[in-house]
């Protein structure tokens, strides 16, 4: 049904066709049409019985209308969405959806009536909602997240700071919610106070009132107000060039983009040629009004392209699932959502502990009919199931560290299927905590039960136990401990006690502060050493299996026989190791580069013969920072590149030397190549350093590769890569990977080992880091894929630097505009990361993400590859289960473990 209004004026609200219930009754559909001089818009909206009210679809009801028009509707209807419960009745959003189309169909049939003073006054802009939409998403004084409530929330905050009932300006921001931009709130407080003729440094309750009113008013020309007073320092009304520059140092100061800083001049006169185009030498407020009202130029287009079926799922999909009324139905769903996530660890982990189960029970039931039974009791019957336990997890601990078994077996077998060799550190970890779990049941109850009870035994309940333990009494509990049972199991109990504390994550990433104590035995080395103590330890403990005070017959001891094959496997990975780092594959340095953020970038050539998948890692040794430790590192070349690259970020103790040994022979770059300082022993633009210099180089040698979650990519229609800083690396690789594989047919070399045809059509790949100079990173990866993927139909890709404040926030509308001024004068050069990639500000909304992947390739499994800090881990996991439940599209999610 419809409501016009041929003049403009206030029409009857629109009325609903038929409500429609759907199967289940929750919901009714109801359809409303708005016309305009015979031009219908169509919302399809879904009203739940809690009032909630979802988009369904929006079209053109005459199937007329541009794209334009769809973008436009769109932005209304978006709206018109609201929660349950919330304020306000569904035809008041009606109305207000009407009016606002209303604005838009006359803003079309009005032509621009531009008035123009006798002196060449500024001219008065048409507005559409989507330009206003757009501005007003520059130009947010306030942070929505640290505001909620409104003004009470703010007045709490005004008594709380407020000294004598006056709020000083330098609390001004931290009132407001702004903080952490205390100089860029300052600047505000004092364009509010000049406006209103205030010259005080402290504000009433009142005042600040009126400050909080502007500055939280909705309207666009409210706060194209507030913008502009910030700028103008001497309230005259135009901005001169050096307001501006003033201001633009301020807004790069407070989002940290020190590149900005250091050519202020030069961008803040790129601004002034843009809104000053008649060179007066200033800024009117209609100059910077003109620019931010300009149409956007990315995401609605795209958004559009998507098409109305997809852009009603996306609209559905925003709003949180409904909680299912029946508890028991809940949790059954929930269950199978996490059987079909994880039903490989499930069963893996259920075998393991059937057979720690089992081997307890077995052991139990056999000393409870043993002799030792009438003196010990139970006791002996826990301590030696303990025992058969340890005896097991002991053998299988070095099974998950087997690395070259696992790429094997990863690689050339089917077992992956069934098996997650993905979680193999994990699994190693809770078989650490098996053997804890066995080792305390079995000291415990020898040392708190056993022993005791032997010691205080009749003579005669004694006389059993003279064939174990010798014909005469055992004189006192320090018998036990000074044998060799008792040495060696305290032997072990200290190392293993050792090696598990320095594996915490706190002590092994060095997380202390400076003031603790432990802060010395924290870092990479001092957990790598304490590992390499299960040398002593399995040496202890085969000692301490065949010396039993019981058991004496060789054939019945099972503890060399759980260990004999674990040990012999885990001796040849050493000695294979050994043995290719240390001459069958040698490596040749042939490049290196100091980064911004401690990050050094090293290019070898490639050994011969040498294969491997994108997202595998290798193991690198420099003999000159320590001839002992081997540690990671992925590999960042494309197997189709004639090179071995990988980057390092220098924070432990081994990353830091390792980085100032190589500075010693860098030196600052040459024209056009990106770093701090750069060695370069191929490029004729940087010839090779003095022999004495380069006789200096480290020597390194390398042990691999190594399997990693990433490298299964390659069976997955659709790729979203996801790294945060330097976990960027794995993922980089891939994306070369997957450009060369699509632009050469699938025919760019792969390892001899890959099991699965090359199925990836497309890429979407997202970068956050927190400064702007980790850009230079992959700048030239960056080149190679815009200038080869220039249209970005195989690779999408997003640069989000995450130092710098949202698009919707006042501390960067400077910044947006000059990044949109710097694209369109540079050819496409982004003005924050110096590439054609555009670099988005603060972090992404990843449900958006999530949404805009999951409409735009239905019915296709995507692989999300995550590689960053653990506290997104959880985020991505449960989007991943969200969408893959509630869309024909299946993510499967995988994280790189180190």
């Amino acid at each position: 049904m419809s409501a016009q209004d041929e003049n403009g004026g206030a029409g009857p609200p629109p009325a609903f066709r038929s409500p429609a219930e759907d199967g289940n009754g929750a919901a009714t559909r109801r359809n409303a049409r708005f016309k305009e001089d015979n031009e219908y818009v169509e919302v399809t909206l879904d009203v739940r019985d809690d009032d909630a009210v979802a988009v369904r679809s929006v079209k053109n009801g005459t199937g007329g209308g541009g794209v334009g028009d769809l973008q436009e509707a769109w932005l209304i209807a978006r709206g018109m969405e609201r929660p349950a419960h919330s304020p306000g009745g569904l035809s008041s959003k009606l109305k207000a959806a009407r009016a606002e189309l209303r604005r838009i169909a006359s803003g079309k049939r009005e032509s621009p009536a531009p008035s123009a003073s006798a002196h060449g006054g500024p001219r008065r802009l048409e507005r559409t909602v989507t330009g206003a939409a757009r501005a007003l998403r520059g130009l947010q004084f306030l942070n929505q997240s640290a505001v909620t409530q409104g003004w009470p929330e703010v007045e709490k905050r005004f008594d709380r700071l407020a000294v004598d009932g006056f709020l000083l300006r330098s609390r001004f921001g931290q009132c407001i919610g702004m903080v952490g931009s205390e100089e860029f709130a300052a600047q505000m407080f004092d364009a509010l106070a000049r406006r209103r003729g205030i010259t005080a440094q402290v504000l009433t309750k009142g005042q600040f009132r009126e400050f909080w009113e502007q500055l939280s008013d909705p309207g666009f020309d409210a706060k194209l107000r507030t913008f502009f007073d910030m700028v103008d320092k001497n309230a005259d009304g135009q901005i001169t060039e050096e307001e501006l520059k003033e201001v633009l140092t301020l807004t790069a100061s407070a989002n940290k983009l020190s590149k900005i800083l250091e050519r202020v001049d030069e961008y803040t006169a790129l601004i002034m040629e843009a809104l000053d185009p008649d060179q007066r030498g200033y800024i009117e407020i209609a100059n910077l009004e003109a620019v931010l009202m300009q149409p956007p130029s990315q995401a609605p287009a795209r958004l559009a392209t998507l098409g109305s079926n997809n852009i009603s799922q996306l609209i559905s999909q925003k709003l949180a699932p409904m909680p299912d009324e029946n508890p028991l139905r809940s949790c059954v769903r929930g269950l199978f959502y996490f059987m079909e996530d994880n039903w490989k660890r499930v069963w893996v982990m259920a075998l393991w502990l059937f057979i720690n189960a089992g081997l307890f029970t077995w052991k139990f039931i056999a000393y409870r009919r043993h002799p030792t039974f009438d003196v010990m009791g139970y006791c002996v019957c826990v301590a030696k199931g303990g025992a058969e336990t340890t005896k097991f997890n002991m053998a299988l601990i070095l099974l998950p560290v087997c690395r070259n078994t696992i790429t094997w077996l990863r690689s050339r077998t089917k077992l992956g299927t069934v098996v997650p060799f993905n979680d193999n550190i994990n699994f190693h970890k809770v078989v650490a905590g098996g053997v804890a779990v066995g080792v305390a049941l079995h000291a415990v109850t020898h040392l708190t039960c056993d022993f005791p009870r032997l010691l205080h035994a009749s003579d005669a309940a004694y006389e059993p136990m003279k064939q174990y333990f010798g014909q005469r009494r055992i004189p006192n509990y320090w018998w036990f401990v000074k044998g060799v049972e008792g040495i060696t199991g305290v032997i072990m109990v200290v190392l293993m006690a050792v090696a598990y504390t320095l594996a915490h994550p706190w002590l092994r990433r060095g997380k202390l502060s400076e003031a603790n104590p432990l802060r010395r035995l924290s870092g990479f080395n001092m957990f790598w050493y304490s590992h390499h103590l299960f040398v002593i330890v399995y040496a202890a403990f085969v000692v301490h299996g065949v010396c039993l005070y019981i058991n004496r017959t060789w054939y019945k001891q099972t503890t060399w026989m759980y260990l004999a094959i674990p040990l012999l496997l885990y001796a040849g990975e050493r000695l294979l190791r050994a043995l290719r780092s240390h001459g069958l594959t040698t490596v040749r340095i042939e490049k290196v580069a100091l980064y911004p953020g401690n990050v050094i970038a090293i290019h070898m050539s490639k050994p011969q013969g040498f294969r491997y998948k994108s997202g595998q890692y290798i193991y690198v040794n420099c003999g000159e920072v320590s001839p002992f430790e081997w540690h990671p590192f992925t590999i960042t070349s494309a197997p189709g590149d004639d090179y071995l690259s990988m980057h390092i970020r220098c924070r432990g103790d081994w990353t830091s030397s390792f980085r100032a040994l190589f500075s010693q022979v860098c030196r600052p770059p040459a024209a056009g190549q990106s770093g701090l300082l750069r060695a370069d022993f191929t490029s004729p633009m940087a010839p090779p350093p003095p022999r004495p210099q380069a006789a200096r180089l480290p020597k390194l040698l390398i042990d691999g590769p190594y399997g990693a979650p990433a490298q299964d990519y390659r069976k997955y229609d659709v790729l979203l890569l996801i790294g945060l800083g330097i976990g960027a690396t794995p993922l980089i690789s891939i994306v070369k990977d997957v450009l060369n594989n699509i632009a050469d047919g699938g025919r760019s070399p792969s390892p001899p080992s890959s099991s699965s045809a090359f199925m990836t059509r497309r890429v979407y790949f997202y970068w956050c880091t927190r400064e702007e100079g980790s850009f230079e990173w992959f700048r030239g990866v960056m080149e190679e894929v815009a200038a080869r993927d220039a249209g970005g139909e195989l690779v999408e890709l997003h640069n989000h630097c995450t130092s710098v404040y949202e698009e919707g926030d006042a501390r960067s509308a400077l910044l947006v505009m000059l990044q949109a001024l710097h694209h369109a004068k540079s050819g496409g050069v982004d003005v924050v990361s110096g590439t054609r990639v555009r670099t988005h500000f603060a972090r992404p909304n990843w449900r958006e993400v999530f949404k805009r992947v999951a409409c735009g390739h239905q019915g296709r499994r995507v692989g999300v590859f995550y590689c960053g800090d653990q506290k997104l881990t959880p985020e991505l996991r449960r989007l991943s289960q969200d969408f893959s439940h509630r869309t024909t599209t299946k993510f499967v999610f995988h994280k790189e473990n180190f």
